[in-house]
Parts: C-alpha cells; structure tokens; sequence
C-alpha cells in the first residue's frame, strides 16, 4: 500500500529586481491602455464561464486573433484574464469587473480614467506641480466641465456612466451606515443623480428628501425620484449649482466626493452649506481619503488626476478637518463607510 505524496508548499514568486520595477511603471501607460482597449471591444462580455480559444473571442469582438492574443497575454500579467496550458482564456475575478453587466462592475470606471483628454493631460503633470494649477485649462482653453460637455460629449457620458456606477454601488453602503433617526428631512448636495437620498428614503419611510445638482445631471435623476417614480412624492428635485447657492432647507445634508475642487469652491459650497442650514444643522461629509485607506494607490493616482483636470485635490483626514473647520463645522466623529469611504459627521454651531 502506498502513501500518497503531497506537493511541498511553492514559495511565493519573488518580486521583480528594482531596475525591472521601475522599467514596467515606465510602461504603465501600455497596461492602462490595454484595459481600455479590453473594455471598448467587450472583450469580458464576450467571455463566458468557460475558457475560451482566442479563435472565438476574436470572431465575437471582430479582432484579429492574433492581435487580440497579444492583448491578453499582456492583461493576463496583471491578473486580467489567465491563459491556461492550452492556449484558451478564461475569466479571473478582476477580469469579471469589466464585464458590463457585472453587479461590481467597473467597466466604466476604467473606460473614464483612460478617456481620451487623460492622454494629453497626463505629460504636463511636472507643468502642473510646478504651478500648482490645472492643465486642462491650457489645454482646452475651457473649464474642464465646460470642455466635457461642449467639445467632449461622448467623454461626458462616460463621466456621467462612472459617476452612476460608483453612486449606486456606494450608495446602500452610505444609507446602512448613516443613522438619521429623529431626522425628517435629508439634503443631498452635489448628489448626482440621487442614489445616495433615493437609499436614504427607502431605509426611513417618513423622511423627506431633496437632490441638488447641476440642472443637466438632476435631469437624469434616479427612475425612483422622478414624476411617478416610487419615491417621487417624497422627495424634490432641484436644479442648481451648490458653489453659487443652496435654496434648500433639511434636517441634515449630505456631501459625498464633491469637495475636490480648488479651496475656493470648496469653501463656497461649505459656507453655502451652513448658511442654508442654520445653527444646530447636521452636516455629513463623505469623501475618499489619500491617507489611511486600503486603496492608495488609486487614490493618489485621481488626486493626480484632480490637479490635471479641475486644479483639485483628494483630501488626506488632515486637509479634510482643516477644510471643514475653517468653514465653520464642528466635527463631532470621523468614521471608515466602507474600505473606500470616510464620513465626517459634523454640525453647525448656535
């Protein structure tokens, strides 16, 4: 009778030598334009549960299969898609967030951070730490937002896509964190597309909410907050721009990934916040730090992103209590969301 033999555990792959680290950083522009170059073709759409020869895919993404082979394989270093011994593809856990119909889908996400205006901006990043101030400016000769919507269309719909996505991922997580009993009415502030309140609404169903946002984003709003929507009786829809004004009065507001702008247009928006609220308002801000977070890498990459585009920034918890101190908040508790999100809880002073 024999005795079965069990493998020896396998050391962990050793890491590249510095000049090889640094070598494929050089090259991470060829990494990002690969996931762009996967997500425009549906290439993740197109593979299904089991692996598949690249043969196939190519005829349904309409690529050359060789050419579309080189893609893989280059994604598949990074652990977007694997190879198998016979040569076919087959699905990993990240390469499954590029499909579109993913529930955690990240597909969007990828396509906007790689949008064609990311490429011209991208190499006057020394320009922009030099000064201190937004390329795309120069660039465009418009505002960012202005450029978007005016000369960029299709860019602004995948921003607004993005945006959606991450609102409605993010958005039960905010409404299971935020505890807004004995409150009857909740503002969101810069809310897009009204997630986060649509959520809010669904959790307290004798609350009153409001969406505020630019009128071309609010026209868009949630199915749920519009005119025979499931919560349109309980909630207004106001156009606006939260830097200019806030004609709007609740119990509490929430601000989530809005202050990012330049100090000025935060500290608009802050003051217009509590000039709207009055003595004793709560007011929850809810922002992605650069510090203390499990996604830094990602994080200090849109904070680069912020200073090329709009001349803003992420926010470290020191910059962020600052910000809203010198505005006029007390903060009574900061708190993790989730692994992506803090939430300062503050309130306006008598």
């Amino acid at each position: 009778m024999t005795t079965a033999q069990t493998a020896p555990p396998q050391p962990p792959p050793a890491s590249p030598p510095p000049s090889m680290r640094l070598r494929e950083l050089a090259f991470g522009a060829a990494a990002a334009a690969a996931l762009r170059a996967a997500a425009r073709l549906g290439v993740a759409d197109a593979l299904g549960e089991r692996p598949t020869t690249v043969d196939d895919l190519a005829a349904a993404v309409k690529t050359e299969p060789r050419q579309l082979r080189r893609l893989l394989r280059a994604l598949s270093c990074y652990g977007v898609f694997a190879e198998r011994p016979d040569g076919t593809f087959a699905h990993t856990d990240v390469s499954r967030l590029l499909r579109e119909d993913d529930p955690h889908s990240l597909r969007a996400i990828t396509l906007w951070c790689t949008e064609p205006w990311t490429w011209d901006a991208w190499p006057k990043l020394d320009e922009a730490v030099r000064t201190g101030h937004n390329v795309v400016q120069d660039l465009y000769g418009k505002e960012f937002f202005v450029y978007l919507n005016e000369d960029a269309p299709e860019s602004a719909d995948v921003f607004n896509r993005a945006m959606t996505t991450s609102s409605v991922q993010s958005a039960r997580d905010v409404a299971e964190f935020l505890d807004l009993s004995g409150a009857a009415s909740v503002a969101d502030i810069g809310g897009g597309q009204g997630h986060v309140v649509a959520s809010l609404l669904e959790k307290y169903p004798a609350m009153r909410g409001t969406l505020l946002d630019l009128p071309r984003v609010v026209e868009n709003a949630d199915a749920r907050l519009r005119e025979g929507g499931a919560l349109a009786g309980r909630v207004e829809v106001v156009p606006g721009d939260c830097r200019a004004a806030i004609p709007v009065q609740a119990d509490v507001y929430i601000i989530k990934n809005i202050l990012e702008w330049d100090d000025e247009s935060t500290a608009r928006t802050l003051r217009n916040v509590i000039a709207a609220g009055g003595p004793g308002t709560r007011v929850v801000v809810i922002e992605n730090l650069v510090d203390d977070t499990p996604s830094m890498r990602f994080s200090t990459a849109m904070d680069l992103l912020l200073l090329l585009n709009v001349g803003g920034a992420k926010h470290t918890t020191d910059s962020m209590v600052s910000r809203l101190t010198e505005a006029g908040l007390v903060i009574d508790d900061i708190r993790p969301v989730n692994p992506y999100l803090h939430a300062f809880d503050c309130h306006v002073p008598a």
